[in-house]
Order: structure tokens, then sequence, then C-alpha cells
């Protein structure tokens, strides 16, 4: 791990190694902005329906729905735009500060994290842009080189190719990618799509928010949840369109609660979580006991609370599926082989997306 000496902030043989996430003050997709605010903030863009019509799912800011074909209506992972010769554009961007302390890893992570949206929606990812952020004043080039060579790693293992990028000076770390990718408009997974009868899929485990929170406080390193989140979504996306699956989302800043209530409330249905088939990173539970949760876990509770039946579930589980994941699995409305079915999605139930069992 590069070392910052105390007074230069440079590199040197003998200064301790230099904890990136001390640099900001969230971590990972914990730091995204609270989904309540997030949707307030966005709601003045969606023009109310004309009288007596309900929208489709391509009408809303006014555009043409036989191009764009997922935008901002419900929140879904990435754009999709017709091209017009039988495919479509996936476009997508993604960035956030330091989750772990390695400079490497973290560009892992972000990339791996940035192309899961292109997944998400089915689609195959083309080309990232960087998207950097760096207090170049106190944190050394040398840093910000590492940073991006972990995430050309990642986006070469994906057949992703990297054209160049955008950077500022800020006062905090920043890293992550705009990705373009193609996608099978027939063939699009998107989360408007659920349907009541249909399993529901996670293909990743939860807990590497509360981890990541451990790391940030402590310096601990869980190796195992590292490589949890620069895993690729990649062949998940493709077990998700093989299996004839139209809908899914990726489980990250929200929690599964959160990104699950998205899903049942745009599909018009409620989503029934069978917790004790959840999986779980070894030592996410014990770390949750210890007190390991981040802010943003506990405003995605907050948000999803009044729209959840938590039947016996106690406030530790449902912190547990409410953890705001960085790199997530995804959520896929359908039977995945060698993943495991955490429930099911069932008819609307009146005022709950979302009931525990």
């Amino acid at each position: 791990m590069t070392t910052v000496g105390p007074a230069t902030g440079f590199p040197t043989g003998s200064a301790a190694p230099v904890r990136l996430t001390g640099y900001a003050r969230g971590g990972g997709c914990a730091c995204k902005i609270p989904p309540g605010e997030l949707e307030a903030m966005v709601a003045g863009l969606l023009p109310p329906p004309s009288p007596g019509k309900t929208p489709s799912p391509g009408q809303a800011l006014g555009r043409d729905e036989d191009r764009l074909l997922v935008g901002l209506d419900d929140g879904d992972d990435a754009a999709v735009v017709r091209t017009g010769d039988g495919t479509a554009v996936v476009s997508t961007a993604d960035f956030f500060t330091p989750v772990v302390d390695d400079a490497r890893d973290w560009g892992r992570i972000a990339a791996a994290n940035a192309l899961s949206d292109v997944y998400a929606m089915g689609g195959r990812p083309l080309v990232g842009l960087n998207l950097l952020g760096w207090p170049r004043d106190v944190l050394p080039a040398e840093l910000a080189g590492e940073v991006l060579a972990g995430a050309l790693d990642v986006a070469r293992a994906a057949g992703c190719l990297v054209g160049g990028g955008h950077s500022i000076d800020s006062p905090e770390p920043l890293y992550g990618m705009a990705v373009t990718g193609l996608v099978d408009p027939d063939r699009l997974l998107r989360n408007d799509a659920g349907r009541p009868g249909v399993p529901l899929t996670l293909t990743k485990p939860l807990g590497t928010g509360i981890l990541n929170n451990r790391h940030k406080r402590t310096g601990e390193v869980f190796a195992h949840a590292v490589a949890v989140m620069a895993a690729l979504n990649d062949k998940a996306s493709a077990a998700a369109l093989e299996a004839g699956a139209v809908c899914a989302t990726d489980v990250t800043g929200f929690g599964l609660l959160g990104h699950l209530h998205k899903l049942a409330r745009a599909s018009g249905v409620t989503a029934v979580v069978d917790a004790a088939a959840v999986p779980v990173l070894d030592g996410a539970r014990e770390s949750l006991r210890a007190g390991y949760v981040s802010g943003g876990t506990r405003r995605n509770l907050d948000w999803v609370r009044p729209h959840l039946d938590a039947g016996r579930a106690g406030e530790d589980q449902l912190r547990l599926l409410a953890d705001a994941q960085t790199s997530g699995g995804l959520l896929v409305a359908g039977e995945i082989p060698g993943h495991p079915v955490i429930g099911e999605l069932v008819p609307a139930v009146a005022g709950t997306t979302l009931v525990i069992r």
C-alpha cells in the first residue's frame, strides 16, 4: 500500500499507510443522497400525466417513447435509448468516495459497481470514462494512479474499453465511471416488469455496508468482502436472460429493501422476502451487533418503513436487509441456477410494497 509522510503528504518508505476512507465523510454507495430526498429533488422533472390518461413507461420527461425506452420514471439502473437498427444504447454513471483504504481495490470496486448498472439492464458494456475527484494538495497523484489502474483491470476483465474521462480538484477523493453499453431492446431487464407469482433471486450476499463501516472505523481488512464487491455481475446478467427474466435491478446504496421497494412499486406488486434465505457475508451479523451500521443504512430503513410489513423481524434483521451495499449483486425476478431464491412477488397489497416473513 502506498504511504505518505505526515508533513509532505507525498510517498515515503517509512510513514504509515494512507487510510483513504479517513478522507471522506461517507464511504462507497452509503454516501448516496438518501432515496427520499433524491425523489423529492427530481419530482419536478416528471410532468403530470395527461387528464384521463396513464403514462406509459416511455412518456416521462416528454420524451419520444419509441426511442427512450428507460429513463427517469422509476429510478431504474440506467437509461436505454433505441438506436433504430435493432439495438439499444445503455448509458449510466456512478461514482463515490473511498469504500476501502487500498487505492487499487477501491478502483476495482468502483469500476465493477459502475459496470453493474449495464448488466442490471441486460446489457453489455462497451466503453467507460473515468470520473475522478482528487484532493491534489493532500494526497499524491501516484495514489490516484493506483485507483485508475485498479479500475482498468476490472474494465479489461469485462471486455470494456476505457477511453479517458474527466478529473477535478475536490476536497474529498471521488472515483467512478460513466459507462456506455449495448442491449437488445426486446430482452431488457427493467425494474417495472415484475409480475405476481415470480420468485426473487439474489446473486451476491449482503453485508458489505456493515463490513465497510467497520473497516473505516477500525482499519480491519475483510478480503472476502473486497472480493465480492470487485466481482462483475456479467455472468449473473447472462444467466438471468437465459432463464427468460425480464425484471431485475442491482442492490447498491439503497439496500435490498430500498431497491426491492422501488421494483415492487414500479411493477405494481408486493414483494415478500424470506429473511432466513437471504445470503449474508461472514462477519456481517457480528459486526452489526457490535454497532457498525452506516447512516445510509438507517436512512434506507426509515424510507421503506411506511411501506413495510416487518412481521416478526427484529431491528437488527431489518438493518441487515436495508444495509447500504456497494457493488452488490443482481436482484432478479426469476429463478437463476446457482443462486438463492429469497422470496417472491405477489399481487399488490394496498399501502405495502414489502413483507418480511
